[in-house]
């Protein structure tokens, strides 16, 4: 693939050789934040979203959007758009906060995802605000959820383009996300293929990532994590378990990439392509949850199956870097950018190396699509947008900005320039590093720069307290309501 991996991706190859590839773009660090901060263009605490969508009791942690913030949809709507949610929401539903009470005209959204088949204990799925069962006639039979929301995008695009509107798409695919799960024959393409382990499949893309530009040859890849075993240790039994867990998580991937294609092939098919700004990014790093192991629970082909790849294969997924999924190191928020757009972006094939944030989203949908971000919303005052329009980034000019910040769960980071601070858990010393020379986090420089750690970690406080990161929720708090209600019916 373009951004290093061993599975193929072509059609997102394709979109990146005649596009551009950021190759310091930052989400989150997890799901929910990152789906709030990239709707909103504010740091997810800011938009209540600071954890995960249940309610703990303080501003920044309410679990869903709140009344402070505007989401793209609510924005681009008053510029003429028509406005289509497909996919994984997870903002707030079970909270009441609901695609169709966001701004988004059409909408075919389960409340936080994490299902492939109509079978999966997870299943839950709204067709504009009226919950669906998975065998409803609307639906395609057999349906595998990566396919269903390119379906039901392009089905939305149809009804903008009759209205002769232009169209903002929310494509949320669940993919990659666990449970892993494949059709049988998808998985099979890639059995026996990590038999090489991971030691050397991840060297293998640390080379690729070296030769395509995308990481400095000077950075060192971080070592391999304590609890996850030298391949040559596995047992025989485990390590052909562990290639039909990986090779389940390639298949996952190279659907999706099919999803990719089928997308690009119907914009071309209505005649849209070429004027389509196209973005393509991921919501948080590698996913070392259910340990260096895993989770092999039944037939990864089957509803109800449950596989995680667990952190012996996370720690390759997020080559070269450090740590995973929730923590705000880069192997936890580090993610590609795509942006293709044949009709506003001149160059083909090129690298964008400055730093950009999911922040930067809602700005740069709000500018090229002429619409103005509110002051008030609903006769409520709206928090003051944080990003910045990458118009300039596309044009290969750089965007100036003061600072990018993190928060999540107690992990804290803030990059100004090409220097971070970061630290893991609230009661861990900060880390200074030179993301120039050591992106990889391998040589803290906080011993040798006390002053630097100081007037970083002071900056981060005084962000903190802006943008609701405090006051922190009292532990043990949250309550969560019945999944995926809204305004919608439950069947």
């Amino acid at each position: 693939g373009c951004y290093g991996s061993e599975i193929p991706t072509p059609n997102l190859d394709a979109l990146a050789a005649d596009g551009l590839k950021f190759t310091q773009f930052y989400n989150t660090g997890r799901c929910c934040p990152t789906r709030a901060c990239l709707l909103t263009g504010l740091y997810p605490h800011q938009a209540g979203v600071g954890h995960m969508t249940d309610d703990k009791g303080v501003p920044g942690y309410a679990g869903r959007l709140n009344d402070q913030c505007v989401t793209i949809a609510e924005v681009l709507k008053p510029a003429g758009y028509f406005t289509i949610m497909s996919g994984k929401w997870h903002v707030g539903q079970n909270l009441g906060v609901t695609p169709w009470g966001r701004g988004f005209d059409r909408s075919l959204n389960p409340a936080a995802g994490g299902f492939y088949y109509g079978g999966s204990s997870r299943y839950d799925l709204s067709l504009n605000g009226e919950a669906i069962k998975a065998d409803d006639p609307r639906l395609p039979k057999d349906w595998y959820s990566t396919d269903l929301w390119t379906t039901y995008g392009l089905k939305f695009i149809d009804e903008a383009l009759a209205e002769k509107k232009p169209f903002y798409l929310h494509l949320c695919h669940n993919a990659p996300h666990f449970p892993l799960q494949a059709p049988a024959e998808e998985i099979a393409k890639f059995r026996g293929q990590y038999k090489q382990g991971w030691g050397v499949t991840r060297d293998k893309r640390y080379a690729r990532l070296k030769e395509l530009g995308i990481i400095d040859p000077a950075w060192a890849k971080a070592p391999r994590p304590q609890p996850v075993q030298p391949w040559k240790d596995v047992l025989p039994e485990e390590k052909d378990r562990f290639d039909h867990l990986m090779a389940t998580y390639a298949a996952v991937v190279l659907h999706m990439d099919k999803a990719v294609g089928d997308l690009v092939a119907g914009l071309k098919q209505r005649g849209v392509f070429d004027n389509t700004l196209i973005m393509f990014m991921s919501d948080n790093g590698g996913n070392a949850e259910s340990g260096p192991k895993g989770k092999t629970e039944g037939d990864p082909s089957q509803a109800s199956s449950n596989w995680f790849c667990g952190e012996s294969w996370a720690f390759v997924e997020n080559t070269p870097f450090r740590l995973f999924k929730h923590y705000n190191h880069e192997g936890g928020v580090a993610t590609p950018l795509i942006a293709h757009w044949p009709a506003g972006i001149a160059a083909k094939g090129e690298l964008r190396t400055q730093p950009a944030h999911l922040i930067d989203i809602m700005a740069t949908c709000a500018d090229f699509g002429g619409a103005t971000y509110p002051q008030h919303f609903n006769n409520k005052p709206i928090t003051a947008m944080e990003g910045k329009s990458l118009r300039g980034a596309f044009a290969n000019e750089v965007i100036e900005r003061d600072a990018l910040y993190w928060e999540h769960e107690g992990n804290a980071a803030v990059r100004v320039g090409d220097i971070k601070l970061v630290r893991e858990g609230r009661n861990s010393a900060w880390e200074l590093y030179d993301m120039k020379t050591d992106r990889t986090e391998l040589h803290d420089l906080a011993a040798a720069q006390p002053e630097k750690v100081k007037e970083l970690a002071a900056k981060w406080e005084s962000w903190a307290e802006r943008a609701h990161v405090k006051p922190y929720p009292a532990e043990g708090s949250g309550k969560k309501k019945g999944k995926g209600k809204g305004k919608g019916k439950k069947n």
